[in-house]
């Protein structure tokens, strides 16, 4: 046998990152064919030095993400890589090694969710927001809780709440059902909703129908825009949320949804996160545990008057989406700019790239969040 150098990297992880395809990649970690701290390259670079340093890959932000998610050590690479790459990177980069995320991580590390730490890689901000869902599925996962887990992302619109929700189920390799609650009018139309998504294949499941199909498995149910029906059509939903037991007629026998996980999306609370974001002296600094423990429990008066205290006595957690820092609207213009104008922008230096960030940034509507940039990402792209 000959001998190999014990710094030879794994062919698979080298050839999809040179394929430069994110997608790829992903597959190579997600099959354990090789790994994110693995080395690439004939200097025996690590997989993330190795792929930010390669210009000539077009998606390599895409890829270094991918690779972070997965457990790529940032703090290998240094103040000189960090200082080599776009704004969003960094962003990412330093999320990697900040010590609430580490934390964070680290409750659900043995657990069936340990895969939704690889939100920090698709979401930008919301850190105690994603904190406190680690901690109610951690309390889930040691059985600290009797209660099936529901949990209502709430407060203004364009901050991740949808994007969590739709990302929750594909990365946990679970079945997800969304639910339009926008047209319901009556418990009858709620079990009886399709999957409605953009991101979905058009589905001819009834909400009942996939509950009965994954009885007693782990699954996903979105209820997207949840303030939008009326009190009395949630009640149906409060023994399964009590008990995880579901009945949809009074004749048929409860199915067992103990292991459904339960999202509803709402803007409800957003006057009160505006305001609590107002008042902040640091209001772009990422806020404190107690602080936004705090918020959460005043974000829970509106929700109440929404969706009246039964129902919400049943929710475990409520989590406010806050504004975003500077520094993550900074990443969020970087990748819509890759994103959107990827060619428009490759030719620009550092500097004039930062200014043309800077120039976005002015644009930002905290009732509006993301989409408010995303919108003057476009209008700068048509004019370069």
């Amino acid at each position: 046998m000959g001998f190999v150098h014990p710094t030879t990297p794994r062919p698979t992880l080298l050839f999809a990152i040179g394929s430069d395809d994110p997608d790829a990649v992903r597959r190579v970690l997600e099959a354990g064919e090789a790994h994110a701290t693995d080395t690439a390259g004939p200097t025996g670079q690590s997989a993330l030095e190795f792929t930010l340093a390669n210009t000539q890959l077009s998606r390599r932000l895409d890829i270094a993400r991918v690779l972070l998610a997965f457990g790529a050590q940032a703090d290998e690479e240094g103040e000189e890589v960090l200082g080599a790459v776009d704004p969003a990177m960094r962003y990412y980069l330093r999320r990697a090694e900040a010590d609430l995320a580490r934390k964070a991580s680290a409750l659900i590390h043995r657990s069936f969710f340990r895969p939704l730490t690889r939100m920090r890689y698709e979401l930008v901000g919301q850190d105690r927001a994603l904190e406190q869902l680690f901690r109610v599925l951690s309390m889930h996962s040691q059985q600290l809780s009797v209660l099936p887990v529901v949990v209502l992302l709430c407060g203004p619109s364009g901050h991740g709440k949808s994007l969590l929700a739709r990302k929750f189920g594909a990365l946990l390799d679970v079945p997800t059902h969304t639910v339009n609650m926008t047209t319901l009018r009556s418990a009858h139309d709620l079990w009886q909703a399709f999957s409605m998504t953009l991101y979905e294949e058009p589905t001819t499941c009834t909400l009942a129908e996939f509950l009965v199909n994954n009885e007693g498995k782990r699954c996903v149910v979105v209820l997207d825009e949840i303030e939008k029906v009326e009190e009395k059509t949630l009640w149906s939903l409060l023994m399964p949320w009590e008990s995880g037991r579901c009945s949809f007629e009074a004749s048929s026998r409860p199915i067992d949804v103990r292991n459904v996980i339960w999202l509803g999306t709402s803007n409800v609370g957003h006057d009160v996160v505006a305001e609590h974001h107002a008042a902040r002296s640091l209001p772009d600094e990422v806020m404190s545990r107690d602080e936004y423990v705090r918020l959460m429990n005043l974000v829970r008066e509106p929700v109440s008057k929404h969706m009246g205290p039964s129902v919400l006595s049943r929710v475990t957690t409520v989590l406010p989406f806050v504004p975003f820092t500077r520094d993550e609207r900074t990443a969020i213009c970087a990748e819509a700019f890759h994103t959107l104008g990827a060619q428009m922008v490759s030719h620009l230096t550092t500097d004039a790239f930062d200014a043309l960030i800077s120039s976005v940034l002015e644009s930002y509507v905290p009732s509006e969040g993301a989409r408010s940039l995303y919108r003057a990402v476009s209008n700068q792209l048509v004019d370069l």
